[in-house]
Parts: structure tokens; C-alpha cells; sequence
């Protein structure tokens, strides 16, 4: 498959990149931050009002299923100007999951509201910090015809703000996925501000009954719909540090053919312009990887692991290493919270994290190639 956007994703992308740095330039983030708010529910309004959280959910349950490319490109844009919503958490991963594991009445009572905007679900899995599915100790035992959930999640990104908690559980029938309220007796939720002035959720459940009719598919039946969303949530976050990579790139480019020392330009110092060139080449073998990640989704394609865990690792380095370029080579001023490009080396440490870091996917990578 061909490398490039076709006709309506380019359009996407330019109407994407438009609307975001018109409205939530980096600046928005910090006001944002200033003011002691930890989202952007304007942003979310009039995302919803565009159709975007319908992004990849099905025609039938009210979506535009427009596909993962087109939320790649939305994610990217995102990532260029920092704007914080529950687009990735909510209209993608959730969407994904629920749409993969969920019987049709589960899907007709949540999609077309996740796709509005008017209701927001995150998957709640992690429990040590790092994304492992294997370590997943929340148990579900049958109770009352229902089920009583115990346990606790970590660092839930937008978990303090969800409606919906997508649960990962496991009891001796194998994993399991709940979708239960977040405002369910049983359920404690403490914050917590992240480096990027997000919060992330640590949540806690305490003998929380659900009904059977909560629980996503089959008890022990959630591994294979659990490894597609992997897969979404790894190629999707991918698209979000690409840009990321790509505006501390031309910003950095662009403050080195402005400033001067020793009476020249300083990106005319060799040494800057070799480290440079270097970054521009790792950049775009790196939107040629998250690219075929998002086709390979779309297609449904067998490769779909093997390059979504490549564009994860691969992204997770590209951008530690263009935003620590980016501080270092506008030097002192880097540094200094007075300018905008210390913002995205935060952003893309949390990024780096989610979804499974560069460790996490680089061994998949290997295990999924029979290394």
C-alpha cells in the first residue's frame, strides 16, 4: 500500500491542523496550566460539535468510521499544538474495544454517545505504572447473578473525568473487560499532576457490583479484542509523538536561522546543521512507520502487531531524541519554563509511556518476529 494520504485524510489533516492551531496553540496549554485546570473541556465541545469522537466508531452506531488513519492524522496535529482532550483515551481506544468485544446491545447504549462526545469511556488496565496485561491482579468474582470487582488501576489518563471505566479483570476463567460507571458505589478515585499538567487517576475498587450485563463479551474471551486495541491505542499514541517530533523539529530549525553568536547565524555552524539533518532523517523514516501502523489497521492486515510495536518503539525514541535536541540547541532559553519548547519534552514523556513504552513494544516487536 501506498504511503500517502489519500484525497479526504489530506483534507482532514489540513482542516485538523487549521482549526487546531487557530484555536489551541501551545498558549492554550498554558493558560491552562496557569489558571490550575488540568483539561480542555472547550476543546472537547467543539470537537464533538466537528464529529470528531465519532472518528473510528462503526456507520451504524452514529460514527463517521472514517479509520484509523484519519484519527492518526487528527492525533498528529494534536500532538503539534499540545491540545489535551479525551480523543485518544474515549473515541479511539474505547471506541476500538468496545466495538471489538461488545454483544450489539452494549454497542447500541454506548457507541453513538462516545461518538457524539456526550459520554466519555477510558480503559482502566494498568496496575504497576508500565502497561502489562500479564500482571493484571483486579479480580471479578460472580456474585448475585452480577459480579464484584476488586483491585486498583494506576495513572488512568482522563480516568478522573470519564463517565465510564472500561475494567480490566481476571478471574480463573481468564480476562475479562466490565464497563462500569465511574461514579459506582465502591469506586475511589485520587488524582494526581503528571509532568505534562495533566492528571492521571489512580482508581480503586472495593467490592463494586456490576450486573452480568456489564461485562464486554465473555469472561476469559477479551484476549484477542484486547490485543487489536493494543494495537490502536500503540499506532494511534505513535501519531501524537510523530507530531510532537515534527513541531519541536521546525521550531528548533527555525530559532537556529535567527539566532546569532559570534556575529553569525548559528545554524550555520556545521556541528547544528549534522545534528539537524540527523533529526530530519529519523523523523521521516518515522511517519513512514506510524503510517503503515495505521493502513495495516484499516486493512485489518496479519502485520498489524509487528507494525504497530514498531512504530511505537520507534516513535518513543524519535521524539525523546527530537524534543532533547529541541531543549539543548536553543540553549538557555530552552530551559526556561518562559519558553514554549520545554512543553513538548513533557508531553512526550508521558506519551513515551502510555499504551506500553519503548521497552514493551520493542520486546513484542521481537517475540511477534520470533526473536
Amino acid at each position: 500500500m501506498a504511503l500517502i494520504l489519500d484525497e479526504e485524510q489530506q483534507l482532514l489533516k489540513d482542516s485538523a491542523k487549521a482549526f487546531l492551531s487557530e484555536n489551541f496553540p501551545v498558549s492554550a496549554l498554558r493558560a491552562m496550566r496557569d489558571s490550575g485546570n488540568d483539561h480542555m473541556p472547550e476543546l472537547w465541545a467543539q470537537m464533538s460539535e466537528m464529529g470528531w469522537p465519532g472518528m473510528v466508531v462503526p456507520d451504524a452506531y452514529s460514527g463517521l468510521e472514517f479509520g484509523y488513519v484519519g484519527a492518526g492524522v487528527v492525533l498528529e496535529e494534536m500532538g503539534r499544538t499540545l491540545a489535551l482532550s479525551p480523543f485518544l483515551s474515549s473515541a479511539v481506544v474505547s471506541a476500538t474495544l468496545i466495538t471489538k468485544l461488545g454483544n450489539e446491545q452494549q454497542k447500541e447504549a454506548l457507541l453513538p454517545s462516545i461518538a457524539s462526545g456526550e459520554l466519555t469511556a477510558v480503559l482502566a488496565a494498568d496496575e504497576s505504572g508500565h502497561y502489562n496485561l500479564d500482571e493484571v491482579a483486579t479480580e471479578a468474582k460472580a456474585s448475585d447473578g452480577g459480579f464484584a470487582i476488586s483491585g486498583s488501576k494506576r495513572g488512568v489518563i482522563d480516568g478522573h473525568h470519564a463517565d465510564v471505566l472500561l475494567v480490566v479483570c481476571k478471574n480463573d476463567s481468564g480476562s475479562g473487560v466490565f464497563a462500569i460507571p465511574s461514579d459506582s458505589d465502591g469506586i475511589s478515585i485520587e488524582t494526581r499532576l503528571i509532568v505534562d499538567s495533566q492528571r492521571a487517576a489512580d482508581i480503586t475498587f472495593t467490592d463494586v457490583f456490576v450486573g452480568a450485563d456489564a461485562l464486554l463479551g465473555e469472561l476469559g474471551g477479551a484476549d484477542e479484542a484486547l490485543d487489536f486495541t493494543l494495537d490502536v491505542a500503540a499506532a494511534c499514541s505513535s501519531a501524537e509523538m510523530l507530531g510532537i517530533a515534527i513541531e519541536s523539529f521546525e521550531r528548533t530549525v527555525g530559532y537556529l536561522k535567527e539566532r546569532e553568536q559570534f556575529g553569525s547565524k548559528i545554524g550555520t555552524f556545521q556541528g547544528l546543521q549534522h545534528r539537524a539533518a540527523q533529526l530530519f532523517a529519523e523523523i521521516e523514516v518515522t511517519k513512514s512507520a506510524v503510517l503503515s501502523a495505521l493502513q495495516a489497521l484499516d486493512a485489518d492486515s496479519e502485520k498489524r502487531s509487528v507494525l504497530a510495536s514498531m512504530a511505537k518503539a520507534k516513535c518513543s525514541k524519535v521524539v525523546r531524541n527530537a524534543t532533547e535536541e529541541a531543549v539543548q540547541m536553543h540553549g538557555g532559553i530552552g530551559m526556561t519554563d518562559e519558553f514554549d519548547i520545554g512543553f513538548f519534552m513533557k508531553r512526550a514523556a508521558v506519551c513515551r509511556q502510555a499504551y506500553g513504552d519503548y521497552h514493551f513494544h520493542a520486546d513484542r516487536f521481537a517475540t511477534l518476529r520470533g526473536y
